[in-house]
């Protein structure tokens, strides 16, 4: 069964959107560095990120479908943290950061936004995103307003200033695809809801 794609707005609460098939995705010898020409390509013609985000969604699918090379890039979780980053592509200059993620079951992420636009992809596992909404007369305070559970195959997107907070569900690991752009560190946020505070993160 095919994964279903969401966007999370600045809003916090979660929309459907329409995905591709994943039989109009396929295709032969699709490589990662035509994955991330095509991004580049997007990134440069397109500058909102309500206008680009869909043309990414669907540029992550086909990666996911047509690449196993993607799929096996995976590592274990680390001891003690409970997570793994692999970076899958680095080079200076470049606007971008893909990688993937590991989670063991039970961890929790802190509740953070990444100043910049975000697609992650599940790959393995579960993930609950729980979502937060700032107050607009004091952006530190913060209150939920929604959650969503993710499964393999489904995949999701949003805003540099989307807040969230990530908890890997079920008895094994979670392992995500992600791909973000170009952080603003100033705008990147992790969020104290007992004080009301943040802090760059």
């Amino acid at each position: 069964m095919q994964g279903k794609d969401w966007f999370i707005p600045e809003s916090g609460k979660h929309e459907l959107c329409k995905a591709a098939r994943e039989w109009d995705l396929l295709r032969e010898n699709y490589r990662f560095y035509r994955f991330l020409t095509e991004v580049e390509d997007v990134l440069n013609d397109v500058e909102e990120e309500s206008d680009f985000l869909p043309h990414l969604r669907m540029l992550v699918r086909r990666l996911i479908v047509n690449s196993y090379w993607v799929k096996s890039r995976v590592l274990k979780p680390h001891s003690p943290t409970g997570t793994s980053v692999l970076l899958l592509y680095d080079e200076l200059g470049f606007p971008l950061t893909v990688q993937t993620v590991t989670f063991a079951p039970g961890i929790t992420s802190n509740i953070h936004n990444h100043g910049t636009w975000g697609i992650i992809a599940i790959l393995q596992g579960q993930e609950k995103n729980t979502f937060w909404q700032p107050d607009p007369a004091n952006p530190d305070r913060i209150q939920q307003v929604g959650s969503l559970d993710l499964f393999p195959g489904d995949l999701i997107s949003f805003t540099s200033q989307t807040i969230h907070q990530v908890y890997s569900v079920g008895p094994e690991p979670t392992v995500t695809f992600n791909i973000y752009g170009e952080t603003n560190s100033q705008n990147r946020r992790e969020f104290d809801i007992v004080n009301h505070t943040s802090k760059n993160f």
